[in-house]
């Protein structure tokens, strides 16, 4: 084996997002894990909701309703058909305008 090539392997501190620590060897000093065997749902038997940078909280403003509670499907398909039927009329009484248009000419 070569002199001086291999990295020191010391011990290392190993920070959790739910705030458990623990001591492990490592070539780093420090490791920031997302989930760790004190809260990842297959050692605790518990699902957990996990929120990274604020995923989670993004995703329930986006989907919410003005008032702060959320929208159901129905109502959100409610929405969308309002929309399309909105759009559709407009467009038949356009179609109508231009045939009485060449009817006329």
């Amino acid at each position: 084996m070569k002199a001086d090539i291999h990295p020191e392997y010391k011990q290392a501190t190993v920070h959790c997002a739910c705030g458990n620590t623990f001591l492990t060897r490592s070539t780093q000093d420090d490791i920031h894990v997302e989930v760790c065997s004190v809260c990842h749902p297959f050692f605790t038997g518990k699902q957990r909701l996990m929120d990274t940078a604020g995923r989670v909280e993004r995703f329930r403003r986006k989907w919410s309703k003005p008032d702060g509670t959320a929208a159901s499907q129905e109502e959100r398909r409610a929405g969308t058909e309002e929309a399309t039927a909105d759009a559709g009329a407009e467009g038949s009484a356009e179609a109508e305008e231009g045939a009485e248009a060449e009817a006329t000419s």
